[in-house]
């Protein structure tokens, strides 16, 4: 039996991704490997967001390559695979196939292509119209917590995003299959779902079947609905585009106790001016009446979001912009991210004119504004109860266990192994930068 080692770079859909190879290549007889040293088949599910993406990939195959020991056959797939295409075989010694983002479910064949004697195995194909989008509960990241893709690809084309060209034009799955396989998910015991895609919200299915019988003014609200009425105990969702964020979602979590307290609604940038230039596609004025509903809404949403800083033409009075929006949010947290040109992109072609000094400025300047704002945010958990999830042993705390909350928040506890998998209530009695501390209520 031929071991197989899976390395996965970047979102949730490459992590979900990755699942469904694992399971692909577990019914195929391949056994899947958590130590690098065993395997005959190294795949490195790769990333295309984060800057320099080809250059790592290039170390990282030496790596492999140069280590003492037989060297396995190396597969690349995801973002990079799909954008370079059979070019990585020239640029980069010692790659054996190379996979793209919808032909994850061939992954068995190519590495049996490989064994069979060829070389340089690639398939940068269609995803099959039988598509099996369900994962072994052997090859899940977690045991209770089980990622759905509901839409892949991104129609949205923002001149800075190299996604739509990495994953393709956005493919709504059917309603009905999506509550298949929640319903699936919740016999084998899982307790919390995360419906995933570069645009959840912007879901749009060929046909209504699933959704019939269910309120809401877009098809995602009423596909939120028709999960939580699967009775699953947590349904979150990420992530969602500020374009396509309708006040029906937020009704809908009012509406459903299982739909978690929490929306990560990318904002990229606090001036308008910059988001026509990213071609974003929404205004400030429109995202911060979307941040007002979401404060005034009964349940206490947590709010996250993406920010960029220095995109090609921010200005000083465009930054400051940027700071005021996040001081006005108070978002529970934030990803910030200096721009970098991607290959491909419309932004590359534009003038990188903010130095890369002024970026750090920025950024330095941004995260402390954020960091700021987020610890008056947290303040509001001290000594409050909240129902956590418990997911796995804690590395903080001794004897200690790690879950989150329905607002996503990682939440550490002593308390016994047996707890694992349940959802229990917690007394905030710490708060620390990034994870909230506490002791389980009886």
């Amino acid at each position: 039996m031929k071991k197989v080692y899976l390395e996965t770079y970047g979102c949730q859909m490459n992590v979900s991704d990755s699942e469904r190879v694992a399971s692909n290549l577990g019914s195929q007889g391949f056994e899947i490997t958590g130590r690098e040293e065993d395997a005959d088949v190294i795949l490195i599910n790769t990333c295309s967001v984060r800057e320099k993406a080809e250059q790592k990939l290039y170390s990282r195959v030496g790596r492999i390559r140069h280590a003492d020991r037989p060297t396995p056959i190396i597969g690349v797939m995801g973002c990079v695979a799909q954008l370079e295409g059979e070019s990585l075989f020239r640029k980069i010694e010692g790659v054996d196939i190379v996979l793209g983002t919808r032909a994850v479910g061939r992954a068995a064949q190519a590495v049996e292509s490989v064994l069979d004697g060829n070389r340089q195995v690639v398939d940068l194909g269609e995803r099959e119209d039988n598509y099996d989008w369900t994962v072994a509960d052997t090859h899940r990241h977690s045991q209770y917590v089980a990622f759905v893709p509901i839409i892949e690809g991104c129609n949205k084309f923002c001149t800075y995003c190299i996604v739509p060209f990495s994953r393709g034009r956005e493919r709504s799955l059917l309603a009905s299959e999506i509550i298949r396989q929640v319903l699936e998910l919740r016999r084998e015991g899982v307790k919390e779902v995360h419906l995933i895609g570069q645009n959840v919200n912007s879901y749009r299915p060929e046909s209504n079947v699933g959704l019939e019988g269910f309120a809401g003014k877009s098809a995602f609200s009423k596909l939120l609905r028709a999960v939580a009425a699967t009775g699953i105990e947590r349904v979150k969702f990420t992530t969602s585009f500020p374009r396509d964020f309708h006040e029906d979602i937020v009704d809908a979590i009012e509406e459903h106790p299982n739909l978690c307290n929490w929306v990560h609604l990318p904002v990229q940038s606090g001036s308008n001016r910059v988001l026509k230039l990213m071609k974003r596609g929404h205004t400030i004025d429109r995202y911060l009446k979307q941040i007002d509903r979401l404060r005034s809404s009964s349940r206490d949403i947590a709010i996250t979001t993406d920010i960029i800083v220095g995109f090609p033409g921010e200005t000083d009075k465009d930054f400051q912009e940027t700071v005021d929006l996040v001081k006005y949010c108070g978002f529970d947290s934030a990803y910030i991210f200096k721009y970098s040109p991607r290959l491909g992109t419309p932004a590359f072609e534009m003038i990188d004119d903010v130095s890369e000094a002024e970026k750090t400025l920025r950024f330095l300047e941004l995260e402390k504004a954020q960091k700021d704002s987020q610890n008056e945010r947290l303040k509001r958990y001290y000594r409050r109860e909240i129902d956590v999830l418990v997911e796995s042993q804690s590395t903080r705390t001794e004897n200690g266990l790690m879950g989150h909350s329905s607002c996503h928040k990682v939440v550490n506890f002593v308390g016994n192994p047996e707890l694992m998998g349940r959802i229990v209530n917690i007394k905030v009695d710490e708060i620390k930068v990034n994870s909230l501390f506490g002791e389980m209520v009886n």
